[in-house]
């Protein structure tokens, strides 16, 4: 299950919780179809949407009976991303949607200014300039953030008790990313603070990563690593965990997906939470409400989830304070 607000004492839900909006399955007039776009940087196989489609039943709205949804990758290739969105656009979608990062948004907003955008992802919309305000995001856009960057302090502090004699650790990020900025400027205060050392290591491809976590286990310095919440790891988990694991490199994660596929631990947004909510947001839309009308949500439920059976082979164990509060425990 989920963290609940003020239900730990070392970790803290932020900020304003996301509203509890009544969910009202108004529907729309019989036979009439409804389309939205999907436009993500990932790949398909980056992204669970059952969520999200659970969402949108909750709404009124299901896939293939009164609702089509048209989806676009851009297969973490960024440069795509003007051409599939406008391709939806030509296609007069009713809502897009984008639940991983903010440069979609940046690419519908380039070629127009009209179809509601609803977005789920980890950065401060506000600082990107993505709505005016999150109370009040005026314009076409409006959605759900959890605001990440936020919780690298969190992920460190898990780290330094689980690696207890640590002082030197590292940092994962996509520098093509525009929310990375937050996380990495957060990594540093959080070590700086705690009297440790941040080294960064960049990866913007798959190769790239290969070539960061090469050199990370040739330095020998960087005793854990944490992994930012960038979608093209969530795609490349595979190739991190493996290194990790042939490495014998502790890492923490943001996503549940990550340590399921046998990472060491996560903790992160709830993301079926989160897809929900902005499913309801799209629901919400469709039946005639506006995105400027709509605040912007920030979430409330985290999750700390812990594979035994990678720390095992990791040679590590996990104080019983850390598991006591352990939302899954994996073995």
């Amino acid at each position: 299950m989920a963290i609940g607000i003020g239900r730990r004492q070392f970790i803290s839900a932020l900020g304003v919780g996301a509203v509890s909006w009544p969910i009202t399955a108004r529907a729309q007039q019989p036979g009439k179809l409804s389309t939205i776009g999907m436009l993500e940087i990932g790949s398909l196989d980056s992204y669970s949407l059952s969520a999200f489609r659970r969402g949108l039943t909750e709404v009124g709205y299901v896939e293939g009976q009164n609702l089509m949804i048209e989806y676009r990758w851009a297969d973490n290739d960024q440069t795509r991303l003007p051409e599939l969105a406008r391709d939806l656009v030509g296609r007069q979608v009713n809502v897009i949607v984008t639940i991983a990062s903010a440069l979609p948004v940046g690419a519908v907003r380039a070629v127009s200014d009209t179809i509601p955008v609803v977005f789920g992802y980890g950065g401060d919309p506000v600082e990107q300039g993505i709505v005016a305000s999150l109370n009040r995001p005026g314009g076409n856009v409006t959605g759900m953030t959890s605001m990440s960057s936020d919780l690298v302090g969190k992920q460190l502090g898990i780290l330094r008790d689980v690696l207890r004699q640590a002082t030197h650790f590292g940092v994962l990020i996509n520098p093509k990313n525009v929310s990375q900025k937050a996380v990495l400027e957060n990594a540093q205060a959080a070590a700086s603070a705690s009297g440790c050392t941040m080294e960064v290591l960049s990866a913007s491809t798959g190769a790239e990563i290969n070539d960061a976590l090469v050199r990370l286990a040739n330095d020998k310095r960087v005793e854990g690593l944490l992994v930012s919440n960038d979608p093209l790891f969530i795609a490349e988990r595979a190739r991190l965990i493996e290194a990790a694991t042939r490495n014998r490199i502790p890492m923490i994660y943001p996503f549940r997906e990550q340590t399921e596929a046998g990472g060491l631990m996560s903790y992160g947004p709830d993301l079926d939470a989160r897809d929900r909510e902005v499913a309801h947001y799209v629901g919400r839309i469709l039946n005639g409400e506006k995105p400027a009308d709509l605040p912007v949500l920030r979430s409330t439920k985290f999750e700390f989830i812990i594979n035994l059976k990678t720390a095992k082979a990791l040679g590590l164990t996990f104080p019983s304070g850390l598991l006591s509060i352990a939302d899954e425990v994996i073995e």
